[in-house]
């Protein structure tokens, strides 16, 4: 297999604009006799089924929620990234394409970031246009806020709730073509498996959630809009349905998976309050632009915070990077925060526990309460009702937790896999954020991605490649029709001792500790181990109940997981063969004296594309090498 990544030719600056140019095009009137299939309604699935839809394709949408409103995106809540430039603080298309790559710890492909980062300040204008209620500056204009990892504020926000606001935007959007009968929206509905036909997507088979009805559906192309996998470690600030059956299955069938253990841990997340909880909250980054985040600087302090004197506080990001301080990256900060806690100086119920404090008594005393208010507001009132403590009168607890998954689908310059017609985007591919993605940038990929870069480039091969009509009744379709079948016959043949949650809460477990905020290679290796055993146990022990031919939460929690066994498998494989640290891949046994990540450009300067080769076999490893032309390769600092 050849990864070929098509990135056009030219200054990095035209290359986009070359490339939309020079793509073959789809007649409008030829347009309508095409169907694409659009698998999720999150922003980038929604944004991509309605953009398709206007150009003129019959387009059918699948979501598994009840309503596309329901979709992930909908928990986004600090804001979105665009090179605006409207606080005139220095910001440019070219700075937010470097702050990118360098967030990423250069391991993303250089022409797609700069892509991402051009097309930026048209989704603030499009979503604007949709009316969006972002935030306004006293005269009108729209306000920026910082995230961590830059030095400037261009993140575009609507209070804490940006993820629904632009998802409204997105649904409003999809709602005009299913009002049209552009768009047929199917909920309920959860993709189980890919039909390709002669090397290209021609399809999918998706259960009903309601009647456990099994079917196949049919397009001249499939698109994959299905987001990220941090369930693998059970708890995780992602919605409990969130998984990787659709990306995994395609992989299944031929599609390459790139650097599936760049999984991002979020460091300003509310700490586990016991083994009971099955979810974890996250509380936006945009909180540390005024909250301070500090420890007691002596171990195992049970004072309450009010009693802590400044003296004896350490606000250890602000002493270790003073030039980003608390807006540091989030794998900077999660590795930070656990190096307290480890050392005894976390805080929490009983002292010594695994949380630090994120404190807006500066802020309050300097801009007060009201503006507080107006920033912050809806987070922290759910922080009080989860935590019963008011961020007004105690600094809240934050500790990083598993939140959002850079390794994806690998795809092309145009978001393209490694089967012909089937297109990955938003978190789903692997293509713009490299090892650490920087806070506000998921919303702008996934936007980008539908509204502004699939659009163009699936013409592109639907002009060349001319797929012949096929339709549900092909042998093809029977045949993984069949496999599914099985599939579901064999989980509720099961009729084990142990319920699917107690299997996947060990699988978690095991993820966290070998596989999770830093790693090495001892511990990867007992960790494939012992996923492997975890897995044949699963089958031979799993019990799922009820039938298939109904509502079945079980049944679904069930297939979710065993893809899960699979698929952790492959990313330990991944953060073993990567012997370097990068970004939020931490090796324990490649770091600077510092305790900083350890990059080795020289072996590892690529993507890690990995082929299926069997169930507990060997993956094949496939290398895209990442070539740098308007970035000079060096040792991230943000001291």
């Amino acid at each position: 297999m050849e990864l070929r990544s098509h990135v056009p030719g030219g200054p990095l600056e035209a290359k986009w604009e070359r490339h939309r140019s020079e793509i073959k095009l789809v007649n409008p009137a030829n347009k309508l006799k095409h169907h694409i299939i659009v698998v999720g309604s999150g922003l980038a699935g929604a944004a991509a089924a309605a953009s398709l839809a206007e150009l003129g394709y019959r387009v059918s949408c699948f979501c598994f929620q009840d309503s596309a409103r329901r979709a992930h995106s909908i928990a986004a809540q600090g804001g979105i990234n665009a090179a605006k430039n409207y606080q005139n603080d220095g910001d440019s298309v070219f700075r937010l394409f470097y702050d990118t790559i360098k967030g990423g710890d250069f391991r993303a492909r250089e022409a797609n970031v700069y892509r991402l980062a051009e097309v930026s300040a048209s989704i603030i204008d499009q979503c604007t246009a949709q009316g969006v209620p972002f935030a306004r500056e006293y005269g009108g204009l729209l306000a920026n806020r910082s995230f961590g990892g830059v030095q400037v504020s261009r993140t575009f926000y609507a209070r804490g709730q940006t993820g629904q606001q632009l998802l409204l935007g997105a649904y409003q959007a999809l709602s005009r073509q299913i009002g049209s009968g552009t768009v047929q929206m199917n909920p309920r509905a959860e993709m189980l498996d890919l039909v390709v036909i002669d090397g290209r997507a021609r399809g999918i088979i998706v259960r009903d959630l309601v009647t456990g009805a099994v079917s196949a559906h049919a397009g001249d192309a499939v698109v994959l809009a299905t987001g990220g996998y941090s369930n693998v470690y059970y708890l995780s600030t992602n919605a409990k349905g969130c998984n990787v059956t659709a990306i995994w299955r395609a992989h299944k069938r031929g599609a390459t998976f790139a650097n599936p253990c760049f999984t991002q841990i979020h460091p300003t997340c509310i700490p586990q309050t016991g083994p009971h909880q099955s979810k974890l909250t996250l509380m936006s980054e945009s909180l540390r632009n005024d909250g301070r985040i500090w420890v007691p600087k002596k171990k195992g302090d049970t004072r309450p915070p009010h009693q802590i004197p400044e003296e004896e506080r350490d606000y250890f990001l602000e002493r270790l990077y003073p030039s980003y301080g608390n807006l540091a990256p989030r794998d900077i900060a999660s590795r930070r925060a656990k190096e307290v806690c480890d050392e005894g100086r976390g805080v929490g119920p009983g002292g010594g526990g695994h949380g630090v404090y994120l404190d807006f008594r500066d802020a309050i005393a300097r801009l007060g309460r009201r503006a507080i208010v107006e920033r912050y507001g809806n987070l922290f009132e759910m922080y009080q009702r989860i935590t019963g403590e008011d961020p007004f009168q105690v600094p809240m607890r934050i500790y990083p937790a598993p939140h959002y998954t850079m390794g994806g689908l690998w795809v092309d310059y145009n978001l393209m896999t490694t089967i012909d017609g089937l297109y990955a985007i938003g978190e789903a591919n692997f293509s713009d954020h490299g090892a650490n993605r920087l806070g506000a940038s998921a919303l702008m990929q996934g936007l980008a991605d539908g509204y502004f870069i699939l659009p163009y480039t699936i013409g592109d091969y639907l002009a060349q490649a001319k797929p012949v009509k096929v339709d549900a009744e092909h042998p093809a379709f029977r045949e993984v029709q069949k496999d599914v079948a099985e599939r579901v016959r064999r989980l509720l043949a099961a009729s084990g001792g142990k319920t699917v949650d107690a299997f996947h809460r060990e699988l978690g477990r095991v993820m966290w500790d070998k596989c999770g905020m830093s790693r090495n290679g001892a511990g990867l290796k007992e960790a494939i181990g012992r996923i492997g055993a975890l897995r044949d146990e699963f089958w031979n022990d799993v019990y799922v109940g009820g039938k298939g031919e109904e509502l079945n939460q079980s049944l679904e929690h069930a297939g979710r997981v065993a893809d899960f066994f699979e698929f952790a498998e492959l990313m330990c494989h991944d953060a073993l063969h990567r012997e370097e640290s990068c970004g939020c891949h931490f090796r324990e046994e490649y770091q600077t004296p510092e305790g900083e990540a350890k990059r080795d450009d020289e072996r590892f300067g690529y993507v890690a594309a990995w082929e299926f080769t069997g169930v507990g076999k060997e993956p094949l490893l496939h290398k895209e090498p990442l070539a740098f032309e308007a970035v000079h390769l060096a040792q991230r600092s943000y001291k």
